[in-house]
């Protein structure tokens, strides 16, 4: 990647973009809005905001600190990412805590849909010479019940070795790293890639302003991102870590399960690692 890329890749091009991505996810989806529900949520969540001005007793110079920096936060287009980051966890696990299958964790704010679908074995798309580690991911996708999911769409996407994602940073091709492979008859996929590189979160923004202000770090370690799904299942949406890998004991986005940690082992007869990973997806 050129340094024009490094350069460019500000928080408030990726905000904007991942302001876009959400927006345009919310004209498909219709969300619950039960009053009750709302009233409830709303109400503890204000009750806890006053407990805290009460316990620490916030001064006005602070509390207007605060007010300065939500609208900031709106100005700059990061409230995907610092809701992505600092609470989607929970959300995430509220959600699943009665799955049997595999794991999952956050999306983050870089999901894309309707990436180039793919064989059952596949390259993800790239650049020419493409910077980086050779890995070749691979598994099964199969229900609780041990059956194989043959047709299961595996959906990958992940920052490249200079930490950047395609359609959040310029210079960066459309889709690159990005896709949908679908598994053959035994649920089997084998994706070629390359290993994604650990990489901070925007600094250049509000966001970056919190972190700096609480002495905090912005670093999320390597991963991959899936989603994935098959008839009459329920999707699963997940990250996937490397063992030994930087800050996958501290990532900022709380996101690192012991059950989401890779360890590939280097490929006998060629060049890079690989790695199997099965997934196991509950019924619908």
């Amino acid at each position: 990647m050129t340094d024009t890329t490094t350069e460019q890749a500000s928080a408030a091009a990726s905000g904007a973009a991942a302001t876009e991505q959400f927006r345009s996810k919310q004209r498909t989806e219709t969300a619950a809005a039960d009053t009750q529900r709302v009233d409830t949520l709303v109400s503890e969540l204000l009750a806890a905001a006053h407990d805290i001005i009460r316990r620490h007793k916030v001064t006005y110079a602070e509390y207007d600190a605060l007010k300065s920096w939500l609208i900031q936060v709106g100005e700059d287009g990061e409230w995907p990412l610092f809701l992505d980051v600092w609470l989607e966890h929970v959300v995430e696990e509220v959600a699943n805590e009665n799955r049997e299958g595999s794991k999952g964790t956050i999306e983050g704010p870089y999901y894309v849909p309707g990436s180039p679908r793919l064989p059952a074995e596949t390259t993800l798309p790239m650049r020419d010479g493409e910077k980086g580690t050779p890995l070749a991911f691979q598994g099964q996708v199969k229900s609780v019940e041990g059956t194989p999911l043959s047709g299961a769409t595996v959906e990958i996407w992940q920052a490249d070795d200079d930490g950047f994602y395609s359609q959040f940073a310029p210079n960066v091709p459309e889709w690159n790293l990005r896709g949908t492979v679908v598994t053959d008859e035994q649920g089997n996929f084998k994706i070629h890639t390359i290993e994604p590189a650990p990489y901070q979160i925007p600094t250049d923004g509000s966001c970056g302003k919190l972190i700096a202000a609480a002495g905090w770090h912005a670093w999320r370690p390597a991963h991959l991102h899936l989603k994935v799904s098959a008839q009459g299942r329920r999707l699963i949406t997940t990250q996937l870590y490397f063992k030994g890998g930087e800050h996958v004991a501290d990532d900022i986005a709380s996101a690192v399960k012991p059950e989401l940690i890779l360890d590939p082992v280097a490929v006998a007869d060629g060049d890079g690692r690989e790695v199997t990973y099965d997934f196991v997806l509950d019924k619908a």
